[in-house]
């Protein structure tokens, strides 16, 4: 059996994008159009926000938002915006692309998320806003985080590039702070057929603002008030992310059952399974996260069995060659840990039931040559 970490073209094979395709072919319209139009309105509608503001791509989606602050005063050149260490680094090159200063914060080694605790410590005089980031698809403890912002009086910015759909009784990822990022990466549990991303928020001011930053600083043709760039998405890939937002909630309740039973039932004594949340509306899976020390040795085991694997993140941002100059003396130690033992299992909504037991099978059968035998024997 062969089992690929994602297998995208049978993902995009549920959906009539030849007809979506077709569609906007047809219109003559390919920016700025109908689909963009469309798109917006029904993904502000599931996040449960006022705006959307469709764009290029999910970076894009966090540094345009920090360039609006910027420019309505929100935000100073200098400012520090907390950011986990333990992110994809698009989380905090979005500060740096601004002139903001990153200070980064350890997470939790229970669910790698950040916590109210750590940005306690983390919070400095300079501080001005926070980026929670919704790691692996899982809601960070928001509520917390929100409110102790509000405290602070900090900007809140969720990082929600991994957790569409993700929710509580109240909101939706992306909806409880300021503003919130989305990435539409293929790979993701809304991914498009490119890149694609969007800024969503309750305030018409911002949305207005980054829009405007995203379309050259302009809201009138050829009238240029700030400075901007250019980051639009396309009618295409917001036809195919229509088509898609239909079926994201029954995808991810399929990504809650896999996450299930890999918790149930991966037994391994050297392999760790995240913690099913008990709020399951609050995880959507994005991507199912174990650990162990001996992560080289179960690689070359699940690739003997053609089992596709990935790891994220494999070096922490503040110990990338990038930041070492600016954060070489700090010590995040959950996420230096992190950065050795974790390993992603492949998980996705079109992963059938055989796939999931090989997967599980595959993995209580590991020995690792690092651990004696007796070990492994004493520990089962």
């Amino acid at each position: 059996m062969q089992i690929p970490f994602i297998d995208l073209r049978k993902v995009n094979a549920r959906f009539e994008i030849a007809e979506a395709f077709a569609r906007v072919m047809n219109s003559g319209h390919y920016l700025f159009g109908a689909e963009i139009e469309s798109f917006e309105r029904e993904f502000a509608a599931f996040t449960g926000v006022a705006h959307c503001v469709a764009l290029a791509n999910g970076f894009d989606a966090l540094r345009l938002t920090l360039r609006a602050w910027m420019s309505l005063g929100a935000l100073a050149p200098g400012d520090e915006v907390i950011v986990p260490a333990n992110s994809f680094v698009a989380s905090a090159l979005a500060v740096t692309e601004c002139g903001l200063r990153v200070r980064f914060v350890d997470v939790s080694p229970a669910t790698f998320n950040v916590t109210v605790e750590a940005l306690s410590d983390a919070v400095t005089p300079n501080s001005r806003a926070v980026m929670p980031v919704h790691l692996y698809g899982q809601l960070a403890d928001i509520e917390r985080v929100r409110s102790f912002c509000a405290d602070k009086n900090l900007l809140v910015i969720e990082d929600s590039a991994q957790a569409h759909g993700a929710r509580t009784a109240r909101r939706s990822a992306g909806a409880f702070g300021d503003a919130g990022g989305f990435s539409f990466y293929p790979t993701k549990n809304l991914g498009a057929l490119g890149d694609a991303g969007c800024m969503v928020t309750n305030d018409p001011l911002l949305a207005e603002r980054v829009r405007m930053i995203g379309n050259y600083g302009s809201m009138q043709k050829y009238r240029h008030d700030i400075f901007g760039t250019n980051s639009r998405m396309s009618e295409l890939q917001a036809a195919v992310l229509r088509l898609k937002l239909m079926r994201l909630d029954e995808d991810n309740r399929r990504r809650r059952e896999i996450a299930g039973r890999y918790c149930n039932a991966i037994r391994h004594p050297l392999v760790k399974v995240p913690l099913d949340p008990v709020d399951s509306g609050s995880h959507v899976w994005h991507i199912f996260a174990i650990t162990t020390d001996h992560r080289d040795d179960l690689v070359r085991h699940l690739n003997s069995k053609n089992i596709q694997t990935s790891v994220h993140y494999p070096c922490a941002i503040h110990q990338q060659p990038a930041y070492l100059k600016d954060s070489g003396n700090i010590r995040m130690p959950v996420s230096e840990q992190l950065q050795h033992q974790v390993l992603s299992l492949p998980i996705s909504p079109v992963m059938g039931d055989a796939e999931i037991d090989y997967v599980i099978a595959a993995l209580n059968d590991w020995q690792s040559p690092s651990v004696p035998k007796t070990m492994l024997l004493g520990l089962n």
